[in-house]
């Protein structure tokens, strides 16, 4: 049976009003489970009307009791965590028990919004100036919203709405319509943990919601996560409509293994960061970066006898490594890229064309594939592929392998493994990149440091969660204060001075 899907608006499901629809597949089986609705720009007219009828109370109400509605809506998360954990996998295709870590991912960032009386505390300077005190308060925008990507159905929204919520803004979702039960059902845990009706929205829509987003000027800021074509057009239509914009692409991340690194450890992060959620993370490590022909040999022969033990198999089932990739369009995209390494002279080593599982055969499978000897000029170095496929790039140096990490446009995520900590130190000070992990393959930071890439991964001066997520959703107003005691009357024409 089809489900039928709705936005959620003003505390409640509504029906889609365009007549337009997208199905909703379910990648291990390749059959269509639902249908989601996509909003036309009335229906985003009237989440924006609703958002910014609400938002004022919203606003007006102490932060540390919208704090505690937040950590009520996360213990409901909990609750419900293995209802969400197999909605989730049933229609992106992860593991359950990456889904799992999906979701705790998104609540950490909650749990950390949760203290906004602290995080939107201002500044205060007594005695500026003669008899004048000057402060600073931090207040929200007012309407805002996310526009979020496949691979992430609950931590990017929630890392969007929590800190947003928290500040006082409301928040309008449109996630994407591949994976769109999860986001649903997400607004309807805010509504039972206490958030008033139109603070959260969820807008399902394709390019004709987000550009009704961006035209709309009661939309003060607009977030980002998906490919960098995309995040570009975002941030610079967002720009041109006066907009804040938070804007994260795509990513070509590199682990550096270095010789003195222990190799088998540097194998098994490498699958995990390679296969895990079938590549489809924008922080999985696509390029392996062994320092010397001897590292490179060594460490490519572990990982070909780690990618032949990976079991793929049903999202559901807790022994599978990884599950079917989102669509038939992701597959036939990974596919045509393997086809291009063949092409270009790569050695490939493990090929993931034509996988199958067995009683399922119609699913969106690509098996586990690893390509040697690839070069900068081939298109599965240049491009994202977002799949699960690893290429290896040998360095010949350290320094071949710092110049490879930094001169690729990209510039989201690396790692470097090593005993070496001069090595380690002078990696993380000089790599061209936003996020580093020394023996850490996905350096994905905690909710209380920011999380953004650099070059074509992401557009914007300030970054998700942590301090630059309240800093992102709130406006900085700066009072100066003198009391009348003791000034003297008459007019000054002189520019006021600290002095």
């Amino acid at each position: 049976m089809v489900r039928e899907l709705s936005h959620y608006l003003g505390g409640r499901e509504v029906a889609g009003m365009s007549g337009r629809y997208s199905d909703v597949f379910d990648p291990c089986t390749g059959q269509v489970q639902a249908r989601v609705p996509l909003a036309g720009r009335d229906e985003v007219h009237n989440a924006v009307a609703a958002a910014e009828k609400a938002q004022q109370d919203w606003a007006a109400m102490n932060p540390q009791r919208r704090g505690r509605i937040l950590l009520r809506f996360v213990d409901l998360v909990n609750r419900n965590m293995e209802e969400l954990a197999r909605l989730l996998s049933s229609e992106h295709g992860k593991t359950l028990a990456d889904s799992r870590g999906d979701i705790q991912r998104g609540l950490e960032v909650v749990e950390f919004a949760a203290a906004a009386p602290h995080l939107l505390k201002g500044e205060f300077s007594s005695d500026a100036g003669p008899g004048i005190d000057i402060h600073s308060l931090r207040q929200p925008l007012g309407v805002v919203a996310g526009i979020t990507p496949f691979n992430f159905p609950a931590m990017i929204p929630l890392w969007k709405s929590g800190p947003a919520l928290a500040a006082g803004n409301a928040f309008i979702l449109k996630p994407s319509e591949r994976d769109p039960s999860v986001p649903l059902r997400l607004a309807e845990l805010y509504t039972d943990a206490g958030m008033p009706d139109g603070v959260f929205s969820v807008v399902n829509g394709d390019k004709e919601a987000v550009d009704a987003l961006l035209a709309d000027p009661r939309v003060k800021a607009i977030g980002f996560v998906g490919s960098t074509p995309i995040a570009h057009y975002i941030y610079a239509t967002a720009a041109s409509h006066g907009k804040r914009a938070q804007c994260f692409g795509g990513a070509k991340n590199h682990m550096v293994v270095m010789p003195d690194a222990d190799l088998d450890q540097a194998a098994d992060a490498l699958i995990g960061a390679g296969y895990g959620s079938a590549g489809e993370r924008c922080m999985a490590i696509s390029v392996a970066v062994p320092v010397g022909e001897e590292t490179a040999d060594k460490l490519v022969a572990r990982l070909q006898d780690r990618v032949a033990a990976l079991k793929v198999g049903h999202s559901l089932a807790e022994d599978s490594d990884f599950g079917p990739v989102v669509s038939a369009d992701a597959k036939e995209r990974i596919e045509g890229y393997i086809r291009a390494g063949v092409e270009e002279g790569a050695a490939l080593l493990a090929d993931g064309r034509g996988f199958n599982v067995p009683g399922h055969e119609e699913g969106f499978w690509v098996g586990p594939t690893l390509f040697d000897h690839v070069t900068q000029d081939m298109a599965i170095y240049r491009n994202e592929i977002f799949g699960p496929v690893l290429s290896v790039v040998r360095a010949a140096d350290y320094d071949d392998a710092l110049r490879l990490c930094s001169g690729n446009e990209f510039g989201n995520g690396v790692a470097i493994f090593t005993r070496d900590g001069d090595a380690a130190r002078d990696f993380a000070s000089r790599v061209d990149v936003g996020m580093v992990g020394i023996n850490v393959p996905i350096p994905v930071p905690l909710a209380y440091y920011t999380f953004g890439g650099w070059k074509a991964s992401g557009f914007g001066d300030l970054n998700q969660h942590g301090a630059d997520a309240f800093r992102f959703y709130t406006k900085t107003k700066t009072v100066t204060t003198r009391w009348p005691s003791g000034i003297r009357h008459g007019a000054s024409f002189v520019m006021p001075e600290g002095s």
